[in-house]
């Protein structure tokens, strides 16, 4: 039986967050430079999101390029800005025919204008779809993005429009890029590094995380429905006990 048919769909998380992790090593093992790894990356993308689409994920976040990744040499740099513009506009179809929404987090100011033109207009053309929304997180930190929430925050302050002893988890998290997308329920992490790497630090407070040798450019949907099975199979308490998640059913056993 394939992990697609196992898969319940009474319990699918609703948003799947993903480290795309492994392109260049991927890469130097068959001999080519890292920028064939990134490549061959963007099919992997292609099979995850139809995946995501098939099992009915309501969130797909996929982190591109991260702050760090600025450091990287620039001819490698600037490869995969090309490819990211390359890759949203051949994917423009398909997604507007699957009725994907696309969203991009992260510091935009640092993207080239071709790179933000063309994200801003598939952004703009698939916002009436109704279906998987695919979150891109490109020119993106944790850090930089908790710094930002914390300077908006504290210029409301400093201007009396928030009293910073009002200040909640709700006021942080509608300061922060994913306002109004639900905290992922599973964290994936490709090619066996088992770190978070200064992605999505406030909202995966209570995620499950997820890590597998595979290297992304070998990451399909059939490894996405893999993690989505195991994720099936565990018990989320958020700080609660076993018997106060399902009463009924321990009580019985």
């Amino acid at each position: 039986m394939s992990y697609k048919d196992q898969i319940d769909k009474s319990r699918m998380p609703k948003h799947v967050a993903i480290i795309m992790d492994g392109n260049g090593r991927w890469a130097k093992r068959q001999g080519k430079e890292r920028i064939y790894g990134h490549q061959h990356g963007v099919d992997s993308v292609d099979s995850v999101l139809e995946g995501a689409v098939e099992a009915g994920l309501e969130y797909l976040t996929l982190y591109a390029f991260s702050t760090e990744n600025w450091n990287r040499p620039q001819p490698e740099v600037d490869a995969l800005m090309d490819l990211f513009v390359d890759t949203i506009h051949g994917y423009l179809p398909k997604m507007l025919k699957n009725n994907v929404r696309l969203l991009v987090i992260g510091d935009k100011a640092r993207l080239s204008e071709r790179t933000r033109s063309n994200m801003q207009a598939a952004i703009a053309e698939t916002a009436h779809c109704s279906g998987t929304t695919l979150v891109l997180a490109i020119s993106y930190s944790a850090r930089w993005e908790i710094v930002n929430m914390v300077k908006e925050l504290a210029t409301e302050a400093a201007n009396g429009k928030t009293n910073p002893a009002d200040i909640s988890e709700q006021m942080v998290e509608a300061h922060l890029c994913t306002n109004g997308i639900p905290d992922p329920d599973l964290l994936i992490r490709t090619s066996g590094e088992l770190r978070i790497s200064n992605f999505l630090l406030w909202q995966l407070a209570y995620s499950e995380l997820y890590f597998t040798e595979v290297c992304w450019p070998d990451f399909k949907k059939e490894q996405l429905f893999e993690a989505i099975v195991d994720y099936q199979g565990r018990e989320r308490r958020f700080g609660k006990t076993s018997e106060q998640i399902e009463p009924t059913k321990n009580s019985l056993s």
